[in-house]
Protein backbone atom coordinates (compact mmCIF):
# COMPACT_ATOMS: atom_id res chain seq x y z
CA UNK A 1 0.00 0.00 0.00
CA UNK A 2 1.69 3.31 -1.24
CA UNK A 3 2.08 6.25 1.41
CA UNK A 4 -0.60 9.03 1.33
CA UNK A 5 1.00 12.38 2.39
CA UNK A 6 -1.64 15.60 3.12
CA UNK A 7 -0.15 18.55 2.01
CA UNK A 8 -2.29 20.52 3.80
CA UNK A 9 -2.73 22.00 7.67
CA UNK A 10 -6.64 21.96 7.43
CA UNK A 11 -7.81 19.72 10.91
CA UNK A 12 -11.35 19.15 8.46
CA UNK A 13 -9.22 17.62 5.88
CA UNK A 14 -7.17 15.27 8.56
CA UNK A 15 -10.14 14.34 10.43
CA UNK A 16 -12.26 13.21 7.12
CA UNK A 17 -9.28 10.59 5.94
CA UNK A 18 -9.03 9.75 9.45
CA UNK A 19 -12.76 8.39 9.17
CA UNK A 20 -11.97 7.18 5.54
CA UNK A 21 -9.20 4.73 7.46
CA UNK A 22 -6.25 6.09 5.89
CA UNK A 23 -2.87 5.88 7.32
CA UNK A 24 -1.47 9.14 6.11
CA UNK A 25 1.42 11.84 7.26
CA UNK A 26 0.17 15.23 7.57
CA UNK A 27 3.28 17.93 5.74
CA UNK A 28 1.63 21.18 5.25
CA UNK A 29 3.16 22.83 1.91
CA UNK A 30 4.56 26.34 2.37
CA UNK A 31 3.44 28.39 -0.88
CA UNK A 32 1.52 31.42 -1.83
CA UNK A 33 -1.93 30.48 -1.81
CA UNK A 34 -3.22 33.49 -4.02
CA UNK A 35 -4.76 32.10 -7.12
CA UNK A 36 -3.21 32.59 -10.26
CA UNK A 37 -5.38 34.54 -13.09
CA UNK A 38 -6.48 32.83 -16.53
CA UNK A 39 -8.65 29.80 -17.05
CA UNK A 40 -11.82 29.18 -15.29
CA UNK A 41 -11.86 28.97 -11.17
CA UNK A 42 -11.90 25.76 -11.34
CA UNK A 43 -8.62 25.33 -13.26
CA UNK A 44 -7.60 27.96 -11.10
CA UNK A 45 -8.40 26.04 -7.65
CA UNK A 46 -7.20 22.76 -9.54
CA UNK A 47 -3.85 24.16 -10.54
CA UNK A 48 -3.07 25.77 -6.78
CA UNK A 49 -4.45 22.42 -5.50
CA UNK A 50 -1.08 20.99 -7.84
CA UNK A 51 0.99 23.64 -6.25
CA UNK A 52 0.35 22.33 -3.11
CA UNK A 53 1.16 18.99 -3.96
CA UNK A 54 4.27 20.01 -6.13
CA UNK A 55 5.64 21.62 -3.25
CA UNK A 56 5.84 18.67 -0.59
CA UNK A 57 6.72 16.26 -3.51
CA UNK A 58 9.63 18.27 -4.78
CA UNK A 59 11.99 17.34 -0.89
CA UNK A 60 10.18 13.99 -0.69
CA UNK A 61 13.00 11.20 -1.73
CA UNK A 62 10.25 8.11 -0.65
CA UNK A 63 7.63 6.50 -2.63
CA UNK A 64 4.08 8.46 -1.96
CA UNK A 65 0.78 9.95 -3.09
CA UNK A 66 0.95 13.67 -2.58
CA UNK A 67 -2.41 15.65 -1.82
CA UNK A 68 -3.10 18.97 -2.10
CA UNK A 69 -6.70 20.57 -2.33
CA UNK A 70 -7.98 24.15 -1.24
CA UNK A 71 -11.28 25.63 -1.64
CA UNK A 72 -12.90 28.79 -2.56
CA UNK A 73 -16.05 30.26 -1.88
CA UNK A 74 -17.26 32.16 -4.85
CA UNK A 75 -20.46 34.69 -5.16
CA UNK A 76 -19.75 37.39 -8.15
CA UNK A 77 -16.27 36.90 -6.87
CA UNK A 78 -14.33 35.03 -4.94
CA UNK A 79 -14.09 35.10 -1.28
CA UNK A 80 -10.93 33.36 0.18
CA UNK A 81 -10.45 33.14 4.21
CA UNK A 82 -10.83 36.36 5.39
CA UNK A 83 -7.93 38.29 6.63
CA UNK A 84 -9.24 40.01 9.39
CA UNK A 85 -13.23 39.80 11.38
CA UNK A 86 -14.27 43.23 9.48
CA UNK A 87 -13.82 40.80 6.49
CA UNK A 88 -15.47 38.10 7.96
CA UNK A 89 -18.30 40.41 8.73
CA UNK A 90 -18.36 41.81 4.69
CA UNK A 91 -18.54 38.27 3.61
CA UNK A 92 -21.30 37.10 5.66
CA UNK A 93 -23.27 40.40 5.07
CA UNK A 94 -22.80 39.44 1.16
CA UNK A 95 -23.60 35.60 1.45
CA UNK A 96 -26.61 36.47 3.43
CA UNK A 97 -29.91 35.02 1.37
CA UNK A 98 -27.82 33.94 -1.27
CA UNK A 99 -26.77 31.14 -3.07
CA UNK A 100 -23.08 30.53 -3.71
CA UNK A 101 -20.77 28.15 -5.04
CA UNK A 102 -18.38 25.91 -2.82
CA UNK A 103 -15.55 24.79 -4.85
CA UNK A 104 -12.46 21.98 -4.11
CA UNK A 105 -9.34 21.18 -6.33
CA UNK A 106 -7.62 18.36 -5.77
CA UNK A 107 -4.45 17.48 -7.42
CA UNK A 108 -2.76 14.40 -6.66
CA UNK A 109 1.20 13.59 -7.21
CA UNK A 110 2.94 9.71 -7.24
CA UNK A 111 6.59 10.80 -5.95
CA UNK A 112 8.27 7.75 -7.50
CA UNK A 113 6.63 8.01 -11.17
CA UNK A 114 6.06 11.53 -11.10
CA UNK A 115 2.44 11.05 -12.17
CA UNK A 116 -0.15 13.70 -11.50
CA UNK A 117 -4.17 13.85 -11.55
CA UNK A 118 -6.50 16.97 -10.73
CA UNK A 119 -10.27 17.92 -10.54
CA UNK A 120 -12.76 19.56 -8.96
CA UNK A 121 -15.69 19.88 -7.46
CA UNK A 122 -18.31 22.32 -7.25
CA UNK A 123 -21.41 22.75 -4.55
CA UNK A 124 -24.39 24.93 -3.75
CA UNK A 125 -25.17 26.60 -1.26
CA UNK A 126 -28.33 28.68 -0.13
CA UNK A 127 -27.73 30.81 2.99
CA UNK A 128 -30.92 32.00 4.98
CA UNK A 129 -31.35 35.49 5.23
CA UNK A 130 -29.49 36.26 9.02
CA UNK A 131 -29.85 39.07 10.88
CA UNK A 132 -26.50 41.61 11.73
CA UNK A 133 -26.69 40.67 15.12
CA UNK A 134 -26.56 36.56 14.00
CA UNK A 135 -23.64 37.87 11.95
CA UNK A 136 -22.08 39.24 15.11
CA UNK A 137 -22.99 36.21 17.34
CA UNK A 138 -21.52 33.84 14.60
CA UNK A 139 -18.06 35.99 14.46
CA UNK A 140 -17.96 36.01 18.43
CA UNK A 141 -17.64 32.00 18.00
CA UNK A 142 -14.07 32.92 16.34
CA UNK A 143 -15.18 29.82 13.99
CA UNK A 144 -14.60 32.06 11.08
CA UNK A 145 -11.32 32.26 11.13
CA UNK A 146 -8.84 30.14 8.88
CA UNK A 147 -12.69 29.30 6.75
CA UNK A 148 -13.13 30.19 3.14
CA UNK A 149 -16.18 32.59 2.97
CA UNK A 150 -16.02 33.22 7.00
CA UNK A 151 -18.06 29.90 8.00
CA UNK A 152 -17.94 26.36 8.46
CA UNK A 153 -21.13 24.10 7.49
CA UNK A 154 -19.91 21.51 10.07
CA UNK A 155 -20.02 23.71 12.86
CA UNK A 156 -22.24 26.36 14.40
CA UNK A 157 -21.45 27.99 10.89
CA UNK A 158 -24.57 25.20 9.61
CA UNK A 159 -27.09 27.17 11.46
CA UNK A 160 -26.37 30.02 8.66
CA UNK A 161 -27.10 27.35 6.11
CA UNK A 162 -30.69 26.91 4.50
CA UNK A 163 -29.83 24.39 1.88
CA UNK A 164 -26.87 22.46 -0.18
CA UNK A 165 -27.07 21.28 -3.56
CA UNK A 166 -24.06 18.24 -4.05
CA UNK A 167 -21.80 17.03 -2.29
CA UNK A 168 -21.61 18.15 2.12
CA UNK A 169 -17.60 16.78 2.25
CA UNK A 170 -16.78 19.28 -0.81
CA UNK A 171 -17.97 22.20 1.65
CA UNK A 172 -16.25 20.84 4.66
CA UNK A 173 -12.71 21.14 2.36
CA UNK A 174 -12.29 17.48 0.57
CA UNK A 175 -14.96 15.80 -1.64
CA UNK A 176 -14.41 12.18 -0.40
CA UNK A 177 -15.86 10.87 -4.01
CA UNK A 178 -13.58 12.87 -5.93
CA UNK A 179 -10.96 11.83 -3.73
CA UNK A 180 -11.53 7.95 -3.84
CA UNK A 181 -11.73 8.64 -8.23
CA UNK A 182 -8.37 9.96 -8.53
CA UNK A 183 -6.87 7.61 -6.00
CA UNK A 184 -8.00 4.94 -7.95
CA UNK A 185 -5.80 6.35 -11.25
CA UNK A 186 -2.86 5.53 -8.94
CA UNK A 187 -4.11 1.87 -8.35
CA UNK A 188 -5.52 3.02 -4.88
CA UNK A 189 -8.98 2.28 -3.90
CA UNK A 190 -10.12 3.49 -0.24
CA UNK A 191 -12.68 0.48 -0.73
CA UNK A 192 -9.32 -1.92 -0.02
CA UNK A 193 -8.41 -1.49 3.25
CA UNK A 194 -11.58 -3.56 4.06
CA UNK A 195 -10.74 -6.33 2.25
CA UNK A 196 -10.83 -9.69 4.04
Amino acid sequence: MKKIILASQSPQRRKLLKQLGLNFKVIPSKIDETLENGGTICERIEKLALKKAQNIADFIDEEALIIGADTVVVLDEILGKPPTKEDAISMLKKLSGKTHQVITGISIIDTLSKKQCSSSQITYVTMRPYSEQDIHRYINSGEYQDKAGSYAIQGLGALLVEKIDGDYFNIVGLPISVLNYLLKKFDFDIFSLYDR
